[in-house]
């Protein structure tokens, strides 16, 4: 699925308002969403220290959930994720290309 479309599913999925129009509570509730998300995901690279084994299935479901509150937190501040993927992806490379590793 494009990240566009599953946006325009995930907005759905909390109500729909304009872009950009989000209060404080949504941003404050899908910024926790967000980061409580990457935190389980956190949590299940920990156990893969601790325990040395990994439970791939558990930290993709968790990934998903990260990319739910993502998805949204991007469409609540009018922003469309995919342009911000492709802003993420020019950053990254103008540090690479300065790196002196890539040279």
């Amino acid at each position: 699925m494009e990240i566009d479309a599953y946006g325009t599913w995930a907005a759905a999925t909390g109500g729909v308002r304009p872009q950009g129009a989000a209060d404080p509570r949504e941003l404050s509730y899908l910024g926790l969403g967000l980061a409580g998300e990457a935190g389980e995901v956190a949590g299940e690279i920990k156990k893969r220290l601790r325990d040395g084994k990994l439970d791939a299935a558990r930290l993709a479901d968790e990934l998903g959930d990260v990319a739910y509150y993502w998805t949204r937190l991007c469409l609540a501040l009018g922003l469309r994720p995919s342009e911000i993927l492709d802003q993420s992806r020019a950053k990254i490379e103008a540090r690479l290309a300065e790196s002196p590793r890539a040279r």
